[in-house]
């Protein structure tokens, strides 16, 4: 008799995003905040599109008008349509605070790994510079500066930015300090890697718990 040889096929590895993505779609509390959130950039962003109303110009004629159909939530005290403006502020709310924390959290999540990872001099002069930075209240800085122009979207996104990176930085050279001594750096360092790919593939993907809690909207407080 011949003996026949059966082989179990070998189980493929599971991407690491799928496991991620199983693990949030099975916590009800994160897809319930996923649904809130895509739920706000709709009613903000395509809201408009679909209940287009004016914001710019004045219609005294109606002033304080209670709801009715062509005022869903009624106007205020200069004719503006009260559902439209909701969408309106809360459109340009979204787009400053996401857009200056992404540039905070760019600018101090490279200051902060650059720092930690060099340390010596280097470390301790940056580092210097943003406790210098720290020791300005973010609000003085912004009075300031609103005293002395009138900045536009844009402008204000680079100002919120410029002023919110201190913190992220401080965190992510924390994080920093103790995974470049792992062993996986150290063998990077030792067959030659260079100091980019050390950050660019090792320290920076290894914070991202931390970079991802550094990463939240600038506040002035």
């Amino acid at each position: 008799m011949t003996a026949v040889l059966q082989t179990t096929p070998a189980l493929e590895p599971v991407p690491g995003y799928r496991l991620s993505l199983r693990r949030f779609a099975r916590n009800r509390l994160a897809l319930a905040g996923l649904v809130a959130v895509v739920l706000f950039l709709l009613f903000c962003f395509v809201g408009p599109l679909i209940y287009s109303t004016d914001q710019t110009h004045t219609d005294l004629t109606q002033v304080n008008l209670a709801p009715s159909g062509a005022h869903l939530l009624g106007t205020d005290a200069v004719g503006h349509d009260e559902l439209g403006r909701l969408m309106y502020g809360g459109k340009i709310s979204l787009l400053v605070g996401l857009a200056a924390g992404v540039l905070a959290t760019v600018i101090g999540t490279l200051w902060g790994a650059v720092a930690g990872y060099a340390g010596g001099w280097l470390d301790a002069v940056m580092m210097r510079i943003v406790d210098a930075g720290i020791a300005i209240p973010a609000l003085f800085i912004l009075l300031v500066v609103s005293a002395i122009t009138t900045p536009d979207t844009l402008g204000l996104i680079v100002i919120l930015g410029l002023v919110s990176w201190l913190v992220p930085s401080r965190l992510v050279r924390a994080e920093t300090l103790t995974l470049k001594s792992r062993d996986y750096v150290l063998t990077l360092r030792a067959i030659g890697g260079s100091h980019g790919r050390a950050i660019g593939r090792h320290i920076l993907p290894n914070s991202v718990s931390t970079i991802v809690v550094a990463g939240e909207p600038p506040s002035t407080a």
